[in-house]
């Protein structure tokens, strides 16, 4: 039968070949389709589409597994253009030419082409830019496909001229229902207990095509009765989370603890800086980020805050990872506690606007240096009242430039150390008033 099958030139093999679980689940139509209702629904951006029969070039962005792919096909099908794939990875423009071309061709024959083009981010500028006129004639209807935001990635040029479509991680439900289908298809249910089949679940992340997977690994195993978590989880490897230091995941987490800190909220803090590491983050970055925090959002409110942050900094440095990274989480949770000012940052900021425009005026002659005698005859340094000499140990002179009206920048909140800070602040405007009486 082997030689036979071997010889015979009409056999389609890969027919023969087994088919992994998720490309037997892949859906058939869009209504197949799990998690993306927001866009697939009847009102939604792609449902409303096809009801009008005005398909426009897109731009899937989303996670991997989401079914930017499928959809993609299904579209394709449903509207009776030809479905071209490729990947931005192996494309060039060689490859490119011959793409449009063949299109081109078959436009002529009375049939669109849908482009489907996976990682699409990962084409350079003059690459996107060579899809604009195949777009506007009519040749091709374009559908990208990113895990990137296509704000950064893509060209200003392309995007106006394509609708972005954000697919969502899959969630519970419907990664709980993309399983009953697996059991479905393999004919058996997973032999899971309650507990490890939440636990499966989580270890998709969001991915339907790691939850098939998954599934498919664990149906092949030969077990008697359901595996508890433990047992599972010595079978399985957690997915890695997904995390691209350089791409928006990054500055997302980021944001999320920076805002965490911010709220007074230290399990939700620690919960964004845990995400951080486990994604694989510099935990040198982070020391640095949280020690931002600690001047900008806090400031003189807990004047300690910043020298905790440099101590876990430093700790870190000499203990390394993983043991230095409990001294960073230790200075997380101290920001999060910690009252929160803003008043010295937005001090500065006013300072600094104040600074940029007056330029370039001079000091007042009172507070000039006057190590010359010539400079002393100008009148440097004349008047000058030497503070320590003067009642309470404050003069009340005027340190702003001539003529300049005199700026109050800091504002202490009545929060923290700043509030002590805010005592002193009124007492020396008091005597101010006072002396200038």
């Amino acid at each position: 039968m082997a030689d036979l099958f071997d010889n015979n030139p009409t056999v389609d093999r890969s027919a023969a070949a087994p088919r992994p679980l998720a490309d037997r689940l892949r859906p058939q139509a869009l209504a197949e389709v799990i998690g993306q209702d927001h866009v697939l629904g009847p009102e939604a951006p792609l449902g409303t589409m096809l009801v009008s029969g005005a398909l426009s070039s897109l731009v899937f962005w989303g996670p991997p597994g989401v079914g930017k792919t499928t959809i993609a096909r299904l579209l394709a099908h449903e509207t009776d253009l030809h479905f071209v794939q490729i990947s931005a990875i192996f494309t060039g423009v060689p490859e490119l030419r011959k793409v449009f071309e063949a299109a081109r061709i078959r436009r002529g024959n009375g049939q669109g082409t849908l482009l489907f083009v996976d990682e699409i981010h990962r084409f350079n500028k003059a690459q996107q830019d060579g899809f604009l006129p195949h777009m506007e004639d009519g040749t091709i209807l374009l559908v990208g496909a990113t895990t990137e935001n296509p704000s950064f990635e893509l060209n200003a040029a392309l995007l106006s001229r394509a609708q972005v479509l954000v697919l969502e991680r899959l969630d519970h439900a419907a990664l709980e229902l993309l399983a009953r289908r697996a059991e479905a298809e393999m004919g058996r249910p997973l032999p899971l207990d309650p507990a490890a089949r939440e636990t499966m679940l989580e270890m998709a992340d969001g991915d339907g095509r790691a939850l098939l997977n998954l599934a498919e690994q664990v149906m092949g195993w030969q077990v008697e009765g359901e595996l508890d978590t433990a047992r599972l989880t010595t079978r399985l490897s957690r997915r890695a989370a997904q995390y691209d230091k350089s791409g928006e995941a990054h500055y997302n987490l980021i944001s999320a603890l920076h805002k965490s800190v911010r709220g007074s909220d230290p399990d939700a803090a620690l919960y964004w800086f845990a995400r951080m590491l486990t994604g694989g983050e510099d935990p040198r970055y982070l020391a640095r980020r949280i020690t931002r925090m600690a001047v900008e959002d806090i400031g003189l409110a807990d004047p300690q805050a910043q020298t905790i942050c440099l101590h876990a900094w430093e700790t870190y440095e000499r203990l390394g990872s993983p043991e230095g990274e409990l001294a960073l989480g230790q200075a997380v949770t101290y920001l999060a506690l910690a009252p929160k000012s803003n008043a010295g940052y937005a001090a500065f900021k006013s300072a600094m606007a104040a600074a940029r425009q007056t330029g370039s005026e001079p000091p007042p002659k009172i507070i000039r240096n006057a190590p010359t005698k010539l400079m002393k005859e100008q009148g440097y340094g004349a008047g000058y009242a030497y503070d320590h000499d003067a009642e309470d140990g404050f003069s009340g002179q005027n340190y702003f430039p001539d003529g300049m009206a005199r700026g109050a920048y800091y504002t202490p909140v009545d929060r923290g150390f700043e509030r002590e800070l805010k005592k002193r602040l009124e007492y020396f405007g008091k005597l101010r008033a006072k002396r200038q009486t």
